[in-house]
């Protein structure tokens, strides 16, 4: 291992990843350790296959018909894509932002709490602590706390999106997953939200796709550089924006085309 993940505890390994959308193939022998408790960005140009990787990691592309995944995947040393995974369970463990906050039209609480309700937790008391300790951790706790019980639907974008990723917190997941999470809110939001990244990877192994190379450099500990489907360099962030070993990576990051 190379690029300061020598020293890192790995939760997610890739081995020669192939992943096809029918007979289109959208991601080509991928290999990459993503370590626990770090930010990994991935950039690269629209359809080069971040997201597509992204949502290889939880299964959300089995959604889809018609895909085909060839080679490994384990999160924790087990195999993602074995017919024996509960999928429900694997997607408790590996949480996900999307790009557009989905709040569900519920209540504040309820929203925060409805995967613990799936999950038949009813205790009352451990369902309010629950709730109360997620959004301090997404930093929302102090705007809403007297309004608990009013729809999410009333809260502004940016509130929206914290609100998203305390329902994802609240289940404890492993891996927190952000398919560009600040996409669609100001910069006011925006800083926010990458404050927020910082400290929760204190908890949380996080990996975020981001288009934009300034966030990535801001909030990541690790950045993986995909094009055309291929994962082309990944190393500590700071490295590879001052000084990539690939001339793809450094025509990318300077500008030259994307």
């Amino acid at each position: 291992m190379k690029d300061g993940l020598d020293s890192e505890v790995m939760v997610l390994e890739a081995r020669d990843l192939n992943f096809f959308y029918g007979s289109k193939q959208a991601l080509f022998d991928i290999n990459i350790q993503i370590p626990e408790k770090k930010v990994t960005a991935l950039i690269g140009p629209s359809g080069c296959g971040k997201s597509t990787f992204l949502r290889c990691v939880n299964r959300m592309n089995d959604l889809i018909d018609g895909v085909r995944t060839l080679g490994s995947l384990k999160f924790s040393g087990e195999e993602i894509n074995d017919n024996k995974v509960d999928v429900i369970s694997l997607r408790r463990k590996i949480g996900m932002v999307f790009q557009k906050s989905n709040p569900f039209p519920k209540s504040i609480f309820e929203n925060v709490v409805y995967g613990l309700r799936i999950q038949g937790f009813k205790d009352k008391g451990f369902l309010e602590d629950t709730c109360q300790k997620s959004l301090e951790r997404a930093g929302l706790w102090n705007e809403v706390k007297d309004r608990l019980n009013e729809s999410a639907l009333g809260l502004s974008g940016g509130q929206m999106q914290r609100l998203c990723i305390a329902r994802t917190i609240a289940v404890s997941p492993a891996i927190i997953l952000m398919d560009e999470p600040c996409s669609a809110l100001d910069p006011k939001s925006t800083t926010i939200i990458e404050d927020l990244i910082a400290e929760l990877s204190n908890v949380f192994s996080i990996i975020i796709v981001t288009h934009s190379m300034q966030q990535a450099s801001r909030v990541s500990d690790y950045t993986a550089f995909f094009y055309e489907g291929k994962l082309i360099e990944h190393g500590a962030t700071e490295g590879l924006f001052t000084t990539p070993k690939n001339k793809q990576t450094e025509d990318y990051i300077t500008g030259r085309f994307g």
